[in-house]
């Protein structure tokens, strides 16, 4: 069995002016340069899973907290922060290097309303008005639970959570198993080019 890369571990300190690099890539309708380096997830720019759940979910509440879990150089914290400017966007990640990058491209935007931390930083209890994330699946399913049981709960009644999973990668079986485990209603928004995007619910009288 082929080992998941190793930036989905442990973590890795900021990128070095010599490491980072421009990559122009499309967030929220508009042509922008990002940096990005090695060691993270899809250095090279928008992964296909990321792009596919960026044009299937609706448009993000205006208000309140929004969660990106697992933000990597920070497509969808980006997304919801220009989409959302009166919302604060929590990008949230293990490693140093993500985080740095994320901060990065979100002061180079201007978009003062991204809030950058690994998990134990966010305040504990902080409902979340919306969830978005391409969770980091190839850490193997236990690890992807735990997450998943970490954020999941914290959305706000009534709010919703926006998952892109491979078919392959075992997107219905997760999507069971937050139904059962998590007692949060999911269901299958869309399915594009082998990946499914799910939406979990916590209803609004929860």
């Amino acid at each position: 069995m082929t080992e998941p890369p190793s930036h989905y571990f442990t973590d890795s300190p900021a990128a070095t002016a010599d490491e980072r690099r421009p990559v122009q890539v499309e967030i929220a309708g508009r042509e922008v340069t990002v940096e990005t380096a090695g060691g993270i997830f899809s250095p090279g720019g928008l992964d296909r899973a990321t792009a596919i759940l960026l044009d299937e979910v609706p448009e993000p509440p205006s208000a309140g907290d929004l969660l990106d879990i697992g933000c990597g150089w920070g497509p969808i914290a980006l997304t919801l922060a220009m989409r959302s400017p009166d919302a604060t966007v929590w990008a949230v990640d293990v490693t140093e290097r993500a985080l740095d990058l994320t901060r990065r491209n979100a002061a180079a935007h201007g978009l003062d309303n991204v809030r950058t931390a690994r998990p134990d930083e966010v305040p504990a209890g902080l409902p979340f008005a919306a969830i978005w994330s391409n969770p980091p699946i190839r850490v193997g399913k236990p690890a992807v639970q735990e997450l998943l049981r970490t954020w999941l709960p914290r959305l706000a009644k009534g709010a919703d959570a926006h998952l892109v999973i491979g078919k392959n990668l075992g997107a219905d079986g997760y999507s069971r198993w937050i139904a059962t485990e998590l007692g949060l209603p999911t269901e299958r928004v869309a399915t594009s080019k082998g990946f499914r995007v799910l939406r979990t619910s916590r209803p609004a009288g929860d």
